[in-house]
């Protein structure tokens, strides 16, 4: 008899579902694997891989599921992918991505278990911890289906029934089966299902619906069910692993679906139990061959009961392409030698990939399996195919897999910001920088932000300060900054301009804000430092006023070997100015020999007040 179990991530006993499980209709390209594959059967008997799951140990359910057909190659995925022509139609086509079969990803690996009571499963998981399964993402307790006994039925055969029994005769078992079919073993034939009916309701009256609200079925014709429908309870959420339980003697099936549930399988009802499943180095051993504490626990059940209560089990393990995580199936579908991409920015429910050369080829496999482990959070894949080289900042992305829209909501510290990334620029990475520089600011700074983009300073900023002046070169961004100040409900504390970032300083200096402005940000680590210029000669016509030179904070990257030094020099250069006391960090490595680094400095007087001024 084989019983099947759903296994749930991160819940108590596992669930039932039916045994068979069909995909949707989809058009698939074949993922035909190397030879680690072909011949797992023979190398899960080998031990040179490590403890654990592995798509390299167990093997293919027997018949395989929609599996396609193996091929004999020695550079299957790069067939598959490269110089496809069906996936270069697949490429070509609106709305079309590149699917691969995920039946080509289940394992099947054989594990014992012991059959225990449910009442005492967790105390017996403790004492036996060393020697259970342990494997991550699987509960070391599956439920068997069909078994769960309700509080009504205890109360009728008693706690003790299948745990203690000291008669071990069953006499309130075949009790129980009486009253639930009308005879027990050795009654003889029973009563047809329609008479059977009627003598319940005329025993148990109305209320015996009530407290057995499956009797009403027991007569009713069976429900022909769809593949489909049963396939589709184990694509549910989370549920991503089987467990069969193979019992050695095949018993008398009597059906008890009307009292138990169309899920029940087993025979004569043996009460509430549980499966311990056992580690993986015990699949195929006896009795005799388990450690002491396994052996200890069976001697003691069997001295306590005449029936004992638990019973070594053997079962089949089936673990579904759900299980596996992003890089253990990226390192299946990919070379031997290569790379594996492990690592992307979210911005929403976009994830944005910066794919190396060497994996373009692979891209959309990439992004599906990206777009699979991430789901519903991630909805859309993207890779940029080149820097960023415009002024308004904007990246050149392509959707790989999922739904085509750029335009999401980004919520960081609490405040919500929509954006395009197709128009826009940001970046997520830099979340905990904007909060280390806003922890410098005070509610009577009035801050200057030069380049604004979608306002994740200046918005964020404004919480905290008297006053924001946010500016942006790009319209698109200065649209999403107003429409963002609103819906944060900050607009009376932030002033947009959509200007030159020159010309909107010389604007500020040149108003009567000027003696109000106490910081300054200039995050643009790209050109950031070239517009220090505009600072030169700013307060030259107020020789007389008393102003409070404002804080600058001014971004930049650096590819020499001493970044702090060589960015220090490009400021002083900037400003024509010797003692500039600049105080330096280093903010994250964007790339190889790559560092961005923030410069935080008062403006000096001799700069503010030059006779030479920028020209605009």
């Amino acid at each position: 008899m084989v019983t099947k179990l759903l296994l749930r991530p991160q819940s108590l006993p596992l669930i039932a579902f039916s045994p068979k499980f069909i995909f949707p209709h989809k058009r698939f390209l074949p993922v035909c694997f190397s030879s680690p594959f072909s011949s797992a059967q023979s190398q899960f008997s080998d031990h040179s891989f490590s403890y654990g799951p592995s798509l390299c140990k167990g093997g293919h359910p027997s018949p395989p599921v929609s599996r396609q057909p193996q091929t004999e190659c020695s550079q299957s995925i790069l067939k598959t992918v490269v110089g496809n022509p069906e996936r270069e139609r697949l490429e070509n086509e609106e709305n079309e991505e590149v699917l691969f079969n995920g039946d080509a990803f289940t394992r099947v690996f054989d594990v014992a278990a012991l059959r225990v009571p449910s009442k005492g499963c967790f105390e017996l998981e403790n004492r036996l911890r060393g020697h259970l399964l342990n494997w991550p993402r699987i509960r070391n307790i599956a439920r068997v289906p069909g078994d769960e006994v309700e509080a009504e039925l205890v109360e009728l055969v008693g706690e003790q029934n299948w745990t203690n029994s000291d008669d071990g005769d069953g006499t309130n078992i075949d009790s129980l089966h009486r009253r639930i079919y009308g005879k027990a073993e050795g009654d003889g034939e029973p009563l047809s299902p329609v008479l059977y009916r009627e003598k319940l309701v005329k025993t148990f009256e109305s209320k015996g619906y009530v407290n057995f609200r499956h009797l009403a079925k027991i007569s009713r014709p069976k429900k022909k069910k769809e593949k489909e429908d049963e396939g589709m309870k184990r694509m549910g959420k989370n549920e991503f692993a089987v467990v069969e339980v193979v019992e050695s003697e095949e018993l008398e099936v009597e059906d008890m679906k009307g009292l138990l549930g169309d899920e029940f399988k087993g025979g004569k009802w043996r009460g509430s139990t549980r499966l311990l499943l056992l580690d993986e180095r015990y699949a195929d051993k006896g009795v005799e061959e388990l450690p002491e504490a396994i052996k200890a626990l069976l001697k003691e059940d069997t001295q306590e009961s005449k029936n004992p209560t638990i019973e070594l089990v053997r079962c089949r393990l089936t673990l579904f392409y759900d299980y596996w995580q992003m890089n253990e199936v990226l390192e299946a579908l990919l070379p031997k030698d290569m790379i594996i991409p492990s690592a992307f920015e979210t911005v929403g429910h976009i994830a944005h990939l910066n794919l190396r050369d060497e994996h373009l080829p692979y891209k959309r496999l990439i992004a599906k399996v990206v777009l699979d482990k991430n789901k519903p959070k991630i909805q859309t894949v993207v890779n940029k195919i080149d820097v960023i080289n415009n002024d308004y900042r904007t990246m050149q992305l392509e959707v790989l897999a999922g739904n085509h829209s750029l335009v999401t909501k980004v919520v960081e510290n609490g405040l919500r910001f929509h954006l395009d990334l197709a128009t826009v620029y940001w970046n997520s990475r830099l979340a905990t920088e904007r909060q280390r520089l806003l922890s410098g600011f005070t509610c009577s700074d009035v801050v200057c932000d030069v380049f604004a983009g979608v306002g994740p300073i200046s918005i964020s900023a404004a919480r905290i300060v008297k006053k924001v002046y946010a500016n942006d070169l790009n319209p698109y961004a200065v649209e999403y900054l107003e429409r963002n100040s609103v819906a944060n409900k900050l607009e009376r504390k932030i002033e947009v301009f959509n200007m030159e970032g020159r010309r909107f300083i010389s604007a500020m200096f040149a108003s009567e804000k000027a003696a109000k402005i106490t910081q300054v940000v200039m995050n643009l680590p790209n050109d950031a430092a070239e517009y220090l210029d505009a600072f030169k000669g700013i307060l030259r016509d107020r020789p007389d006023a008393k102003f409070t030179l404002p804080m600058i904070h001014v971004y930049g990257f650096s590819k020499a070997r001493d970044p702090e030094f060589d960015f220090h020099e490009r400021i002083r250069i900037a400003l024509t100015e010797v003692a500039v006391d600049v105080e330096m960090r280093r903010v994250r490595l964007v790339a190889p020999g790559k560092w961005m680094l923030c410069a935080s400095f008062r403006l000096p007087t001799s700069v503010a007040f030059s006779k030479r001024r920028l020209s605009m």
